[in-house]
């Protein structure tokens, strides 16, 4: 007897995030907990950047002085680092936030993630990159890092180096960075489920659940 598997819900889910930003991180890390716990549901994640710094020059700046416009101070910035670091622990990103050293320009490795998406490796850069920049304290706007991690995602990594001197995707970025702006995003993360539905923030599973189960019954009545 053949037993016929439900059909699955086809979705596509925006991502709007930047590599620099540690609640992309774990809004990410939800998102990716709750799609695993959906086998009705298959997702099909698109990548959209963000740029929070976008006057950060492109070879990026030493982290104390970041962290003294952005933050105001190295007390306040260590406060508000330690609390993201104790969410970090409940969905398994060990935070080092001690370790960098330099703030990037993320405008490269956003580039990347498109390059990388092309060949079907999307979601593995994106993990790849902000590991390395939270947990490894990696400078994810030097090339030889970037190449070194699309290595090491299973991609060429001469192929890589050769996109990122050609400077292809860089319009792309600032174009999608100003949609985002347009469409009235303003903070990141921000998932779009289905076109239609938009949540910003690391929100929890189950809220991004509920989205889900919005948009699943919502595909199922067209």
């Amino acid at each position: 007897m053949n037993i016929m598997a439900p059909k699955r819900a086809k979705m596509q889910v925006e991502v709007v995030h930047d590599l620099v930003c540690p609640w992309c991180y774990l809004g990410l890390k939800r998102l990716l907990r709750t799609l695993a716990s959906r086998p009705d549901i298959q997702a099909e994640l698109i990548w959209r950047p963000f740029l929070l710094n976008p006057d950060m020059p492109r070879a990026g700046m030493a982290r104390a002085d970041y962290v003294a416009r952005k933050f105001g101070g190295e007390e306040r910035a260590k406060r508000l680092y330690a609390s993201i670091a104790e969410i970090g622990i409940a969905e398994g990103i060990p935070f080092r936030f001690e370790r960098i050293r330099r703030t990037p320009s993320s405008i490269d490795a956003h580039r990347l993630v498109r390059w990388a998406d092309a060949h079907g490796r999307g979601t593995h850069m994106v993990e790849a990159l902000f590991a390395a920049h939270f947990c490894d304290g990696r400078d994810i706007g030097d090339w030889q890092v970037l190449i070194a991690i699309a290595g090491a995602c299973g991609l060429d990594a001469m192929a890589a180096h050769a996109f990122l001197h050609s400077d292809a995707e860089s319009d792309a970025i600032h174009a999608e960075n100003l949609r985002a702006h347009r469409l009235g995003i303003n903070g990141v993360p921000c998932f779009v489920i289905a076109g239609r539905h938009a949540i910003a923030g690391a929100q929890e599973p189950e809220v991004i659940a509920r989205l889900l189960d919005i948009a699943v019954v919502e595909s199922e009545e067209y």
